[in-house]
This record gives C-alpha cells, sequence and structure tokens, in this order.
C-alpha cells in the first residue's frame, strides 16, 4: 500500500519561481507587482493535434464508427477546432475515420474560422436559407462514407442530432464517448506540464492571498484579491468561490451576506486556466481560533485526501477510491453515503480542458485506473446550521501511482504550506 510519504509532490514550472515571486510585497495593492512564473511554456502544437486525431480514427475503426461530429467546446478545441462558441447557427467540426478533419460554419463566419483553425483547410459554409446538416452529410460522403454509425460527443445538442438524421437518413447517430473519452481522459506529457503550472499559479496565488484575509472582508474582496494575483502570475479564465462561516457547509455557498469574523472557517475554492489547461485547489482555515470540533472536522477531511492517495492505484476500478473514504467518513458518523452531515459530493472529478471532465471518483465508476489520468482529491464534510471543511489538490496518474500537482495542506495552523 502507498502511504502520503510515497506519494510524489509535482516540483512544477513553479517550484523556484513562486517562491521569488512571493517574496515581494503582499499588501492588497501588490497583485500589479507579482511576476508571471508559467515560463516561455508554449500551447499544444500541430504535431500534437494530428497525433490526437490519429488516436481518434484508430479508435472510431475499433469501434465501427465512420466519423465523429462536435459541436464549439473543449473537444472541438481539443482536435484542432479554434474556440467558439455556442449559438442556434451550427458550426461544427467532422472528423472522419479517414481522411482530413473539416468544419462546417455559417457563410460570414468563414474569415474568422479560418483564421482560427489549427488543423486542416477544409470549411464547408451555409448561408441562413441553407441546411448545415446537409454539409456535415456531403463531408462524410467526400471522406467515403455514405451510411453506417456516426458519433456525436454527449453534448451535442437535440436540435443537431435531430437535424443530422433527417440530413443522413443512412446514418445512425450514436454515441460518440468512446472516442472522445478514448482520448482526452489520457493526458500527455505537455498537457500534464500545462496542468502544473495552472496549479503552481493558483497555489502562488493562495500564498499571496491567505495573510491578507482580514476580519470584516467579504468573498467579494478576498476573490477579487485571488482574481488579480491569478491573473499577475499568469493564469487566465480565473474563477474564485470564497464560502465564510455557516456558509461554507454547503459545497457552492449560500447567497446570504456574509463576513469574515474570529473563530469563522473560510473556504476558498479557485483555480485558473495555463494554455487551455486548468487547475482546481481549495483550502479551509479558520480565521483566529479554531474550535475542538472545526480542527476534528479539518483532521477527517485531510485524512480522506490521504486515503484517496493510497487508494488509488493503476487498475484500479475508479469508483474504488470514492467508496473507501466514504466508508472511513461513516465510520467516523458521517453520512451514510452522500448523506450530510458528510461527504455529500462526489469525491473527485476529471480535471484537464475542463475544469470536470469524465470520468470521476464516484460510487459505481466501473473504469480502471490508468497512467495519464487526472483527478481532483476534494473530500469535505459540511454540517448543515454549522461549517465545512473542503480540502482539494489535482493529481496526474503514473505507473507508479498518484502524482500531485500541489502538495496537501499542511495542518489547520499552516493551511498554505
Amino acid at each position: 500500500m502507498v502511504t502520503r510519504r510515497d506519494i510524489i509532490v509535482g516540483a512544477g514550472v513553479a517550484a523556484a519561481a513562486g517562491s521569488a515571486g512571493l517574496a515581494q510585497d503582499t499588501s492588497p495593492d501588490q497583485a500589479a507587482k507579482l511576476a508571471p512564473i508559467t515560463g516561455d511554456l508554449q500551447p499544444i502544437q500541430p504535431d500534437e493535434f494530428r497525433a490526437r486525431i490519429e488516436k481518434a480514427q484508430r479508435l472510431m475503426v475499433e469501434n465501427g464508427l465512420g466519423g465523429l461530429v462536435l459541436e464549439p467546446g473543449a473537444s472541438m478545441t481539443y482536435f484542432g477546432g479554434p474556440r467558439w462558441g455556442r449559438s442556434e447557427r451550427l458550426t461544427a467540426l467532422v472528423v472522419p475515420a479517414s481522411g482530413d478533419v473539416a468544419v462546417v460554419t455559417p457563410s460570414f463566419e468563414e474569415g474568422t474560422m479560418r483564421e482560427r483553425l489549427v488543423i486542416g483547410d477544409d470549411v464547408r459554409t451555409w448561408r441562413e436559407h441553407e441546411s448545415p446538416f446537409a454539409r456535415v452529410v456531403e463531408i462524410l460522403n467526400d471522406r467515403g462514407v455514405s451510411d453506417g454509425e456516426i458519433g456525436v460527443e454527449a453534448s451535442v445538442r437535440f436540435f443537431v442530432v435531430d437535424g443530422l438524421r433527417a440530413a443522413g437518413p443512412k446514418f445512425a447517430f450514436v454515441s460518440g464517448e468512446d472516442v472522445t473519452l478514448g482520448c482526452r481522459a489520457i493526458k500527455s506529457a505537455h498537457e500534464i506540464e500545462l496542468m502544473q503550472a495552472a496549479n503552481d499559479v493558483t497555489m502562488a496565488a493562495y500564498r499571496h492571498v491567505y495573510p491578507q484575509v482580514e476580519a470584516g472582508m467579504t468573498p467579494g474582496d478576498i476573490a477579487s484579491l485571488m482574481s488579480d494575483a491569478q491573473r499577475a502570475l499568469g493564469g487566465s479564465m480565473n474563477w474564485e468561490l470564497v464560502l465564510l462561516n455557516e456558509a461554507s457547509a454547503y459545497p457552492h455557498g449560500s447567497g446570504q451576506p456574509q463576513t469574515v469574523v474570529d473563530g469563522g472557517v473560510v473556504l476558498m475554492d479557485c483555480g485558473c486556466a495555463v494554455h487551455g489547461y486548468q487547475s482546481d485547489i481549495s483550502r479551509t482555515w479558520v480565521h483566529g481560533d479554531p474550535s475542538p470540533r472545526q480542527r476534528e472536522v479539518w483532521e477527517l477531511v485531510k485524512r480522506g485526501q490521504e486515503l484517496a492517495l493510497e487508494t488509488a492505484q493503476i487498475g484500479a476500478p475508479i469508483g474504488r477510491v470514492d467508496d473507501v473514504v466514504r466508508r472511513m467518513y461513516a465510520d467516523a458518523g458521517f453520512g451514510p453515503g452522500y448523506q450530510a452531515p458528510g461527504l455529500t459530493h462526489r469525491l473527485g472529478h476529471g480535471i484537464g480542458m475542463e475544469g470536470h471532465e469524465s470520468p470521476n471518483f464516484v460510487k459505481n465508476e466501473a473504469r480502471l485506473l490508468e497512467a495519464g489520468m487526472c483527478f481532483s482529491n476534494e473530500p469535505g464534510i459540511y454540517i448543515p446550521g454549522a461549517f465545512g471543511v473542503r480540502m482539494e489538490d489535482c493529481l496526474h496518474m503514473t505507473a507508479g501511482g498518484p502524482h500531485l500537482f500541489s502538495p496537501l495542506a499542511p495542518s489547520l495552523d499552516d493551511p498554505i504550506g
């Protein structure tokens, strides 16, 4: 069994740079003086996009699919499409089982699409009175696919699937998850490097913000400090959730007014992205002197993180990680299962280009852990009407076990490290 001493903690690109950057004045107006710590990291390059498409095509052949249709979103971007918003006008990336990818987009978007497209140059346009779905079928036919099963991502909207069925009655449009998940769930070394950088940024921002939290501050005050720090340190797409006092008992918070008070819980759940790859780190502490009950719950939550790391081993069912931690909490009087007071949400989620990706550390997840999978490890104990504690650090699986992107919080008295 792997113990917490055996867990490898990521050094990351900012191990030294972060410490140097944080040796600056940390007063609230000093975020602008923080220097980016993301170095000269490069975004995903065309060769890697091509390798992704080749893997997807192999998986399509194995699963009997003639192609894959993706709407704008992380999967479309993953396979070389641009970052693009969804609307009532269809834009789609078509990945055939053989041949080059192609894009369907409104005719007035062609120039912008060609400017942003990373891989391929086949852009099929449609005018407002024409069917975009016919363009998708046209691409498949041009790649030698005239019938059979075509995969669509789980997030593709109903009107798109309905339109494709009408335009291509010889096709059966089915789930393409075996392809999209088969590619995206296993991160490359480059993807892991970018995720490490995002986690380094978020941890450096926590070190900057933590000493500035004072009695009387609101969640908005603290979130602004964190957002400014993550941006200054090189993060983008920054997000911050700050829960105070009783609101910490509700995983996504409360609309009631909150301020930092002596003896009150401060729970922060924050992240950012570096070249599109995300971090997600939570820390909980008590402003002032913690009560024995607060300390007891904090220690139990941390033990849950450690137990998850001991359980997450290559070849183990992913759902087992959630089961083992939840049983330990039940033995301590919380739950049972997903009931409050206790751990009311899954133990963790997949992470990468999206903050929440499949698969998840959740009951009944039968997939097996593989090297390259990335997850959050975020047990919490929530006591409605009192307080909650959540700690969250992300990891990626290696042949030797889980590798943390950020070190676990040392203690309630030193929650950041």
